[in-house]
């Protein structure tokens, strides 16, 4: 890929229950197969997928996370009430590299937090390519969490 200066990239936190089990409780793995075909479709891409299970809490967390969604927190609630922050992820990779994002984090916002983090890294992200993945009755309060309490663009 030397000398193109766009690279499709989808950093991708694993969601074993999502990715593998295909939990309609969340959006993960469809968005994680939705960034595979719009990478295979543009011919290039990268997929980095990073091992830190329910934003970074790990999955024996996550699972009691869930109980307590089923009691009626939305997952922020849920991870702070088991004494974690909203989001505990890492994404620095320490690479110098401008990539074209698959996400639909508001990554192009200054402010967001995959900008501060790209940027904290070299990282420079010169384009947002939106992961557009349909709700189901089963995740929709998670998906109003993600967009109204992490800036998430649904």
């Amino acid at each position: 890929m030397a000398g193109r200066d766009k690279v499709l990239v989808r950093v991708h936190s694993e969601c074993l229950t999502g990715d593998v089990f295909g939990s309609r409780r969340c959006d993960c793995g469809s968005q994680l197969h939705q960034a595979m075909r719009q990478i295979a479709g543009a011919g290039r891409g990268v997929i980095v997928y990073m091992r830190q299970e329910g934003r970074g809490i790990g999955l024996a967390p996550k699972i009691k996370a869930y109980k307590l969604q089923e009691q009626g927190y939305d997952t922020v609630e849920a991870n702070q009430k088991l004494g974690y922050d909203m989001d505990l992820r890492e994404y620095g990779l320490g690479a110098q590299i401008s990539l074209t994002s698959a996400s639909k984090h508001p990554a192009a916002d200054e402010q967001s937090e995959k900008s501060r983090w790209a940027g904290g890294y070299g990282l420079k992200i010169v384009e947002q390519v939106p992961i557009r993945v349909k709700p189901n009755p089963h995740n929709e309060k998670y998906l109003k969490t993600k967009r109204e309490k992490l800036g998430h663009l649904l």
